[in-house]
């Protein structure tokens, strides 16, 4: 994956478990293995993060699957490989190159224990105030208020992070969603004064015991 732009697989969800199954098997594991995901399966996550499930949603902004204030869409994924760092385009379901160096260890907090140094895949959650500040959607006052933002930009990355987690207990994957380096992510991913790096989501293969 080493073009400066990675066009994935078209997104495959089937029938597979059902969301009553996804909910029961929902759950955190650290501990993970080395072992790759595909492309096919990686490109799943994320469309399943916050990909796009229709061309028109609100405010005749495309919609995704993960629901943000006022459809601002203020949080971008970046996936974390060894072979580099990327940007989830989700209009374009493509990795946009950012960076040529194995950043995976900055999804974790310094001083953290590192569980799986190893797993193939970090994802981390970045947001973006300047589309808080410029909403495609409806203008409110608390759109400009640094405290109202900050909520609403936790909960939005929280709705992405669960739709990895439903998604991993479908498919047998491992998930965790922590803390981050965020002032070393800044500066590697070459983020914005409007950019925040807030949190990171490991996705895997359990580690067998």
């Amino acid at each position: 994956m080493m073009h400066d732009v990675v066009q994935l697989p078209k997104p495959k969800l089937g029938r597979g478990k059902s969301f009553a199954d996804a909910l029961r098997l929902r759950r955190t594991t650290r501990e993970m293995s080395p072992k790759l995901v595909s492309k096919q399966i990686l490109s799943n996550a994320l469309w399943a993060a916050c990909g796009v499930n229709r061309p028109r949603g609100p405010f005749g902004v495309r919609g995704l699957t993960a629901g943000s204030a006022s459809n601002s869409q203020e949080v971008d994924v970046y996936v974390l490989l060894a072979e580099g760092a990327y940007r989830f385009d989700a209009r374009k379901h493509a990795l946009m190159r950012v960076s040529g160096e194995d950043l995976r260890l900055l999804a974790f907090t310094p001083g953290q224990p590192l569980v799986s140094p190893e797993a193939p895949v970090q994802l981390v959650f970045v947001v973006d105030l300047e589309k808080l500040e410029h909403t495609q959607g409806f203008e409110e006052p608390g759109l400009h208020d640094a405290a109202v933002q900050k909520s609403y930009y936790f909960v939005d990355a929280g709705l992405i992070a669960e739709n990895v987690y439903l998604f991993a207990a479908t498919e047998g994957l491992a998930c965790w969603f922590h803390n981050c380096d965020k002032r070393a992510l800044a500066k590697k991913l070459g983020l914005k004064k409007s950019q925040r790096a807030i949190f990171g989501q490991t996705i895997g293969y359990a580690r067998r015991t």
